[in-house]
């Protein structure tokens, strides 16, 4: 049974980890690109919670920039060194899954983050579908139930197909909402979002409202309707990114309204908290464990806390 964990009350089990038949001395993360604060973040938690078990582990963090192949080489060159955990954020969930088992076979245990992968001993992720039902409800919301919606898609991985699912359960009970576009790969980033929605806006007269499933393409497409003098349509999304914050806060980028927040760094420190339990024979209590996303928008954005730091 799946179990949801809220990011503000989360009971983290911060406490120093007690004496353990095998000790986590080296552990690989893997994650879509380092480039990406959502994935420094991650590694960061990673690192910290890693280093409350071990202060002396060794930890390497390696963007796969969403080649699958370049994963596969990574997740080789970990077996390779003998970690005894790999944090996985998987370029495609099933593809990875030969990987996963080599890598489980050499005694490695293996946790998806962020996004599942087929094989995984453990799975830590946001309520995905969640997020992109919130942020969908409040952008149909501004939207005045009416018009026509762009959902900017991305890598076709869990997190991103279950957030343009929340998305698109809100629009199905919402017969005034014409879907104009959902199937544009806009890569996650910035430079994907802007010309993605570049071309959208030369392509659709009217817009209404965008949903970008994370906060980077959001900004990206926040930047094109500037640039292209269309700035007259809402744009949520998910992540609840520094970056998201400060546009949030700014005046000349109110088109973004909204985000639903993620945690990445708490993120991290639970899957090293799992993957620790696992190396040491307990298995998780739930799996997948979810943790629920909350609104962050233009009127609530000075309550928010961002992701969590090192503390």
């Amino acid at each position: 049974m799946l179990k949801t964990i809220l990011l503000a009350g989360a009971a983290l089990a911060v406490c120093a980890t007690a004496a353990t038949a095998r000790d986590l001395k080296a552990i690989g993360i893997s994650v879509g690109s380092m480039g990406n604060p959502f994935f420094v973040a991650l590694s960061k938690g990673a690192e910290f919670e890693a280093k409350k078990t071990n202060p002396n582990v060794k930890v390497t963090a390696v963007g796969f920039d969403y080649d699958l192949g370049k994963q596969n080489t990574q997740i080789d060159n970990f077996i390779a060194a003998g970690v005894d955990m790999i944090l996985l954020n998987p370029g495609d969930p099933k593809a990875i899954e030969p990987a996963i088992r080599r890598a489980r076979a050499a005694g490695i245990v293996v946790v998806a983050v962020d996004t599942a992968a087929k094989g995984a001993d453990a799975t830590v992720e946001t309520n995905n579908t969640q997020a992109g039902t919130i942020a969908c409800e409040y952008l149909v919301e501004k939207m005045g139930g009416k018009g026509g919606l762009i959902i900017l898609n991305g890598p076709q991985v869990s997190s991103v197909i279950e957030r343009v699912n929340g998305c698109k359960e809100v629009i199905g009970k919402h017969s005034d909402i014409k879907l104009l576009s959902a199937d544009q790969d806009a890569k996650g980033s910035r430079e994907g979002g802007l010309a993605t929605m570049q071309s959208l806006l030369t392509r659709f007269t009217s817009i209404d409202g965008v949903f970008a499933i994370n906060d980077p393409t959001a900004i990206g497409a926040e930047l094109a309707a500037r640039q292209m003098h269309r700035g007259n349509f809402p744009i949520t999304s998910v992540d609840g990114a520094p970056d998201a914050e400060t546009a949030l806060k700014d005046p000349n980028a109110k088109e973004f309204i909204a985000t639903a927040s993620q945690d990445p760094f708490m993120m991290a420190r639970l899957a090293v908290q799992e993957g620790v339990g696992l190396m040491n024979g307990k298995k998780p209590e739930t799996d997948p464990l979810l943790m629920d996303s909350k609104l962050v928008t233009r009127e609530n954005v000075g309550d928010y806390k961002g992701w969590t730091s090192a503390r």
